[in-house]
């Protein structure tokens, strides 16, 4: 019934398998990969016929975290999957961008890729047997593609560099690095470091692409024992059309040779615009078919713009806008933009603006992440980013985030992440929010630039500020100019985007696309070390606006105080159904949270009410000492003495005899109920009972 196959090897101390022949036939390409106990189907189904009419390559790919994988139930109403959370969403990226480049630039086919876990032992994270389980299931699948992709892990602890590293390693580490390539080169990173050197970074970069070597040949060697026939993708290319196109190059060239002159972008794209109308006008005027030039305009259109822009970078090193190689735009910084946000800042970098926003909370507001891997944590740092259609002036839709927000999200959240002060430093919950108001190249990294500035203004102690840049590449055999601080264009038309943040001390975050099957590891050490120099440039522009962190937080920020108290005075301080909780929370206008192991935490919008809640909380749960003064009310009167309460929930007895000599005496001659007066712990007995003095 089933032609099961099947191929496997011991990789980084785990089997990793894949079979084929079992499960979801029909599909195009399936396989059940295995590493360790962990176990994903990944499918592969392209439309057998291309679609012409889309000027992209229609490639979706979704990756689903199942909870029955880890024997649970989703929580929420509807307890079952429903929209993709981020894990999801950004696993879907990791998988994405190491294949997109590895297709024809013609295939129009469109091809869905769908993995799914369908059992997690919740030691090693999903994503690299995913990324495996997709580049498996297309090389048996019969799509066009260029070559064989695989991905491994990196950690680095105690100073050596560790494989595919469990998940308590990889959050014990000082870097947790996802690499993906071909047997030739690397394709994608995505990183985050605790400000490690250039050196380091790119050791760990040669360490996983050998590490997954491996894998590649199991993938060639699996792909050769189903031997299914690969698609042919249209030819067109014949000596007429290239003749014609030729002709259709000399018409455009000069006005778009022009248009690509002009430095300000709006002038650019309308020049650019133009000259796309003057050759497709030419185009239909030919003697080929009008399907013909809808279907494949778009691509030569293209070509013609990457001779023109990567021609002249690389014949005189001038870019589009008339820098040299290495010139970063010229930039603005502002802080306290706004008076009422905890913190704000504007960061703008030639024609890419990101108005970042931060807001300090309490720890009610963190987040609650509920995943395969993780049981109802919860996450104090939280980094969204917005890109609205008028920062590129287009009209467009307005909803929930793409993924391309998230992504951007996540690696901005990553740079900054290694240098925010622990909970116990600093017990804030943290949200930033960066605005991207303008978009020409790079508004990830204008927003870490602008997040570092933004968490200053607002008082949160970094030890130093971060930035960012983006490096291009522009390949030619083997002639290539590394870019910094790439334009959108450059990044369009070229054939890398790799961003680079980190503080003056070391790299915090990397993330590198590349658009061609691989570069070299001297390209990447050249684009590491341009990016260093240019990081430091951004840093000393930062700093003629801020360099430091407030000494003090907002006026609008909410003021939070901690007290590490017994556990055994944990209920002291609730009272009997929450009534002493609740009438500080009352008296002082604060918010009270108090941990399992004693931390209490007092937040308020004011100050004082904080300090007085503070010292409240502080009263009660202290130990009364014998011979210390302490202020007291009289709270109850015997014949022969009163009680007076002298620590919130503490009263001690004051005899008749502390008052007078007379044994004969009235205590109503000498106190009233709710008189406040001065007395010392004169003793403490065995059962806890404490007497008082007025003799001090």
């Amino acid at each position: 019934m089933f032609n099961i196959i099947e191929k496997k090897i011991t990789w980084a101390g785990k089997e990793l398998s894949f079979q084929t022949g079992k499960i979801a036939r029909q599909a195009d390409g399936a396989v059940v990969a295995k590493y360790g106990d962990t176990q994903v189907l990944a499918t592969v189904v392209f439309a057998k016929n291309p679609n012409y009419d889309l000027d992209f390559f229609p490639l979706t790919v979704n990756y689903q975290d199942k909870y029955y994988s880890v024997g649970k139930i989703p929580g929420g109403f509807f307890k079952r999957e429903t929209k993709p959370t981020e894990r999801e969403v950004l696993i879907s990226r990791l998988i994405d961008r190491p294949i997109r480049p590895l297709f024809d630039e013609r295939f129009r086919n469109e091809v869905q890729i769908i993995v799914s876990t369908l059992s997690s032992d919740k030691t090693v994270s999903t994503d690299i047997i995913s990324i495996l389980a997709a580049s498996a299931a297309l090389a048996i699948s019969g799509v066009p593609f260029l070559d064989t992709v695989a991905a491994a892990k990196v950690s680095y602890i105690n100073n050596e560099y560790v494989l595919n590293p469990t998940i308590q390693q990889t959050q014990s580490s000082n870097l947790e690095l996802v690499v993906a390539g071909t047997k030739d080169g690397i394709l994608m990173v995505e990183s985050e470091a605790k400000e490690l050197s250039e050196e380091i970074m790119l050791g760990a970069l040669k360490f996983a692409h050998k590490g997954f070597a491996p894998v590649i040949d199991l993938i060639n060697e699996f792909k050769q024992a189903v031997n299914k026939e690969t698609h042919v993708v249209e030819a067109f290319d014949t000596p007429e059309v290239q003749d014609f196109i030729k002709k259709m190059s000399e018409v455009a060239k000069e006005k778009l040779t022009v248009a690509f002159s002009v430095k300000d972008k709006t002038a650019r794209n309308n020049q650019i615009n133009e000259a796309k109308e003057l050759a497709k006008n030419f185009f239909k005027e030919s003697e080929f078919a009008e399907d013909f030039v809808n279907r494949h305009f778009g691509y030569y259109f293209k070509a013609l713009e990457k001779e023109i822009v990567r021609g002249s970078i690389l014949s005189n090193s001038i870019r589009i806008d008339g820098r040299n190689l290495v010139q970063i735009r010229p930039i603005s910084t502002e802080i306290d933009v706004f008076p009422a946000p905890h913190g704000s800042a504007l960061f703008t970098r030639g024609e890419t603006q990101a108005l970042v926003f931060a807001t300090l909370g309490t720890e009610i507001d963190e987040q609650m992440l509920d995943d395969i891997e993780n049981d109802n944590s919860k996450e104090r740092f939280m980094l969204h980013y917005n890109f609205p259609p008028f920062s590129v002036g287009e009209v467009g839709r307005v909803g929930a985030p793409g993924r391309r927000e998230i992504g951007h999200g996540k690696l901005a959240w990553r740079a900054i992440h290694p240098l925010l002060p622990t909970k116990e430093d600093f017990p804030y919950t943290i949200r930033l929010v960066s605005e991207i108001t303008e978009s020409n190249g790079s508004s990830s990294m204008a927003t870490v630039c602008g997040s570092s500035m933004a968490l200053m203004s607002a008082g949160v102690p970094l030890p130093r500020p971060v930035a960012g840049i983006a490096m291009g590449l522009i390949k030619e055999g083997n002639n290539y100019a590394v870019l910094s601080d790439i334009l959108g264009d450059e990044d369009h038309l070229g054939d890398m985007d790799f961003k680079v943040a980190g503080t003056e001390k070391g790299i915090t975050s990397l993330q590198m696309d590349i658009k061609i099957t691989s570069i070299t590891y001297e390209i990447m050490e050249k684009a590491i070390a341009q990016a260093h120099d240019g990081r430091k440039h951004i840093l000393g522009e930062m700093a003629k606006t801020i360099s430091s962190t407030k000494s003090n937080l907002s006026n609008t920020a909410p003021k939070i105080k901690t007290i590490q108290i017994d556990k055994d005075k944990i209920k002291d301080i609730i009272g009997s159904g929450g009534k002493t909780i609740k009438e500080i929370c009352e008296r002082f206008d604060v918010k009270i949270d108090i941990s399992n192991d004693g931390l209490v935490k007092i937040a308020g919008s004011n100050g004082e009410g904080v300090d007085g809640a503070l010292a409240h909380v502080g009263a009660i749960v202290a130990v009364p000492e014998v011979g210390k003064i302490y202020k007291g009310k009289v709270v109850k009167l015997l014949d022969f003495g009163a009680f007076v309460n002298f620590m919130p929930n503490r009263d001690g007895f004051l005899h008749i005899s502390e008052m007078s000599d007379n044994r004969n005496s009235n205590i109503n001659d000498f106190l009233k109920v709710g008189d406040v007066l001065d007395v010392k712990v004169a003793q403490i007995d065995d059962k806890g009972k404490i007497r008082l003095t007025v003799k001090i």
